[in-house]
């Protein structure tokens, strides 16, 4: 193998620039810059979301890009900072001093390391144990959770978020009182701008233009006011406060504040930080006792981290990526992050829609985004102060609110109202006690389902005759495997049948099973002998060679086959027995 193929292995973002002209270029360009604009605020207010200062979310957004333009496989995906993740991050960050970014880095680097060990595992479908309802209770719990941890900075309410459904809508009741006039006009009317804004692109203004060049200059503005409208009503509110500010005595907004400017300091994340325990008195903890905080939150981060990034990397590049190397990708993101100060991040479904939409050639337009994340932090940070907590917290409940999927419940009413149950598990349990637990429990569920059918197998009984008169009693499993938990279930359904039809011999149809267990096959022989006892042969119809030879060896029992169902009739006659 040659230098060239090895350097092709380890960083596979290389093939990109193999033939990179500068058509592919531009182009990656105008992607990464329309991604940065998106980004930048949402940085902002992920950061808020998740207990921490606004610069975090900035530092969270350009190193993602980078190790994903060298590791990554799917030019749509950008990696960064996301609502769901913050949320789950703001469950560890309330702890005062300097607890809240250490816990946060610390964070990001072990979900790193639990991806890293996914990939060389080979564990990244532990992804597909989630079915679609669970994913979908999840998803529409954790933004209804996200939607009301931004009430108080939109109706200007003061104190932390909290990531707490009841305790969050509790102290929102209590404190209406304190509504403040200003940042509730401002959040309402953001809110209402950026919907109006996300639907500016479904107009067609441009056909009633003539000139062909008219109608491109109509739709390219209009698409651009509808994908860059979160930077473009940050920008707006941010003047008006600014202006605002300076000409009263008293600002009718509550601003971001200070945030720091330059770029973050490349070091190891912390393993010790200060806390301030319920009495006010300062506490130091060790890294074991940080990790006993973080808990659940190292393993369920990871997979829903990895669930999302999977699922926009088949979305856009279809089935043919590897999983595996897209979890190289975001473990590597998540771990080079960590050192440069970065909260958990995965791929965003929104901004790679806008990649998409953007026309991006190759992942190397994540590199342009982080150019410009990077400008922003060193030129604009001293501008951010004046941003409005309301403008952002309108962000975030623009964009969540398209989380909550209504839609899916339709159809599974009608196609499978079962799976209706781990979904609303999930949804219920995760505002009533946590996004984690309510996962954990709607998979659970889910799994508990599966054993369920597994060990109680549909069986189709029916009592037919042949054309000479002999009565029998077929009984057809629906599955195709029986394992040790159903071999009960189906030795008590076939002394029903014969309870119910009277003694006649008994045709086990096996053409879709296709596995038998050493417990099942012993239950099978156990049946064979009771069967035996009553004088009622037991034969099995188009089985598989290899459950024969499993039937054997556990039982040393040949048990009569019938090939197909055409020999059905001669063999039974073969019997001499006849009810």
């Amino acid at each position: 193998m040659t230098l060239k193929d090895w350097g092709y292995r380890l960083f596979p973002g290389l093939k990109w620039l193999h033939g990179y002209t500068g058509q592919d270029a531009v182009a990656d360009m105008i992607a990464g810059v329309t991604v940065g604009l998106t980004v930048l605020p949402q940085g902002l207010a992920y950061a808020t979301l998740a207990g921490l200062e606004p610069q975090y979310g900035l530092y969270s957004a350009f190193v993602g890009g980078i190790v994903y333009a060298l590791l990554g496989s799917c030019r749509q995906v950008t990696i960064g900072p996301t609502a769901l993740l913050a949320l789950m991050t703001s469950r560890h960050t309330g702890f005062g001093l300097g607890s809240g970014p250490a816990y946060a880095i610390l964070l990001c680097l072990i979900s790193g390391v639990v991806e890293m060990g996914m990939a060389v595992l080979k564990l990244g479908a532990l992804v597909d144990l989630i079915s679609l309802p669970v994913t979908v209770g999840f998803t529409s719990a954790t933004a209804v959770i996200i939607g009301t941890s931004q009430l108080k900075g939109l109706l200007g309410l003061r104190g932390g978020s909290g990531s707490d459904f009841i305790n969050t809508m509790r102290s929102v009741l209590g404190n209406l009182s304190q509504v403040r006039r200003g940042d509730v006009t401002l959040g309402l009317v953001s809110i209402t701008v950026l919907l109006l804004l996300r639907k500016l692109k479904d107009v067609k203004f441009a056909g009633r233009v003539r000139s062909l060049r008219a109608q491109q200059l109509i739709s390219g503005t209009i698409w651009v006011i509808a994908t860059g409208r979160n930077a473009l009503v940050v920008l707006v509110t941010s003047v008006l406060a600014y202006s605002t500010c300076k000409q009263m005595d008293t600002c009718p907004y509550i601003l971001t504040g200070k945030v720091k400017s330059g770029l973050p300091n490349i070091t190891l994340p912390k393993f010790e930080t200060t806390i301030l325990d319920k009495n006010g008195t300062e506490l130091t903890q060790n890294f074991e006792q940080m990790v006993s905080e973080l808990g659940p939150s190292m393993l369920i981060l990871p997979i829903i981290a990895v669930l999302g990034n999977v699922a926009i990397s088949k979305a856009f590049g279809g089935a043919g990526l590897s999983a595996t190397r897209e979890l190289v990708a975001l473990s590597m993101s998540n771990i080079c992050g960590a050192f440069c100060s970065s909260m958990p991040v995965t791929g965003s479904f929104s901004r790679s829609a806008v990649n998409h939409a953007s026309g991006v050639r190759t992942p190397l337009g994540g590199c342009y985004t982080s150019v410009l994340v990077l400008l922003a932090l060193g030129l604009l940070a001293p501008y951010f102060q004046y941003i409005p907590k309301a403008a952002l917290s309108a962000v975030i409940i623009s964009a969540v609110i398209f989380m909550i999927e209504f839609e899916v419940i339709r159809p599974l009413w009608r196609c499978s109202r079962r799976e209706l149950l781990p979904g609303a598990i999930t949804f219920v349990m995760s505002l009533a006690v946590g996004v984690e637990i309510g996962l954990l429990l709607g998979v659970g569920a889910d799994v508990a389902f599966l054993v369920y059918r597994a060990a109680r197998p549909v069986l189709s009984v029916s009592k037919l005759q042949t054309i000479n008169g002999i009565n029998y009693i077929l009984i057809r499993p629906k599955h195709s495997s029986l394992y040790f938990p159903a071999i009960e279930w189906v030795r008590s359904g076939i002394s029903k049948a014969l309870t119910t039809h009277g003694t006649a011999p008994v045709v086990l149809d096996c053409a879709h099973v296709h596995d038998f267990d050493f417990t099942a096959a012993r239950g099978m022989g156990s049946l064979h002998k009771e069967l035996a006892k009553a004088n009622v042969p037991l034969f099995l119809m188009s089985a598989h060679k290899d459950i024969g030879v499993i039937l054997k060896e556990s039982t040393s029992i040949d048990f009569p086959t019938i090939d197909c169902p055409d020999d059905l009739e001669c063999i039974l006659e073969q019997t001499c027995i006849s009810v």
